[in-house]
């Protein structure tokens, strides 16, 4: 077999292992929309099949009987004031601990990283009672300041990483200049981190957008809490409504697709400079 003949045979199994896949990896999402689309009868009749009519009664139903609105609404809050605090504190953090060359700052950034390896669930009961010792407990407040500093560890490193590649004489001209330490991080430093920031927000926006344990567990009871806990509610010990299952998430995944949309090529190129800087 000739060298040309091999390479063009290495392509093609490499095509057909990525088309392969692809199909694994797509099927599911496929499977979720087009069931949303299928009464529960249709669906518990056959799973695979299509829909044989555009149904929207679950849809309709999740939209005016029941308390998914309020669910969107509070998934939404819950995720865009994380990802807004985190955006404006964790980026100084990992500019700090990258330009400031001190012990204590060495120190802090390995007990962020050290945070990375416990567990949520070895810290989970403590962390409950101390939102109830302040007043947090059955709020949307408490969550947001778990995903908040639950997101320090992982966020510092990615921007320290990211600061690293930064010339540090472009920030030495503008203190020349008379900026102040805080008004050359926000004006010429932060600019320059958003591929890395929006990999953050996609990032930690997926996972909070689609967490189910910490809402489940921090938010009251017998009221609306987020979209997957809201969704999680139609799953019986004996029946579920897989209509409305199907129906809700295929809700829940419009906005992270779009996010997604608008955000890959930062997020891929701030995957990307992170993982080869310094």
């Amino acid at each position: 077999m000739s060298l040309q003949t091999r390479k063009l045979a290495i392509d093609v199994l490499i095509l057909l292992v990525t088309v392969i896949l692809a199909v694994i990896f797509f099927f599911p999402i496929f499977f979720n929309i087009m069931s949303a689309f299928k009464s529960n009868a249709e669906i518990m009749r056959d799973a695979v099949a299509l829909p044989t009519s555009l149904y929207l009664e679950s849809f309709k139903y999740l939209l005016t009987e029941t308390n998914y609105p309020q669910a969107i609404a509070n998934s939404l809050i819950l995720t865009a004031l994380s990802i807004v605090f985190q955006v404006l504190f964790i980026p100084m953090a990992g500019y700090a601990i990258q330009r400031r060359n001190a012990r204590w700052t060495k120190f802090v950034f390995l007990y962020f990283l050290a945070g990375m390896m416990i567990p949520f669930q070895a810290y989970m009961i403590p962390l409950f009672k101390e939102l109830k010792m302040l007043g947090l407990y059955g709020s949307l407040a408490g969550p947001i300041m778990i995903y908040v500093a639950g997101s320090v560890g992982f966020g510092s490193l990615l921007y320290s990483s990211f600061v690293k590649g930064i010339p540090a004489e472009i920030e030495e001209a503008a203190e020349i200049d008379g900026c102040s330490k805080v008004r050359i991080f926000w004006n010429i430093v932060f600019p320059l981190l958003g591929p890395v920031t929006a990999s953050m927000v996609v990032l930690n926006g997926l996972g909070i957008w689609n967490d189910f344990l910490l809402p489940m567990l921090v938010l009251p009871s017998g009221e609306p809490k987020t979209m997957v806990v809201e969704i999680y509610r139609y799953i019986g010990e004996f029946s579920s409504r897989w209509d409305m299952i199907f129906a809700g998430t295929t809700m829940s995944v419009v906005p992270v697709l779009i996010a997604f949309i608008f955000l890959q090529k930062y997020f891929v190129k701030g995957i990307a400079a992170g993982a080869t800087k310094g």
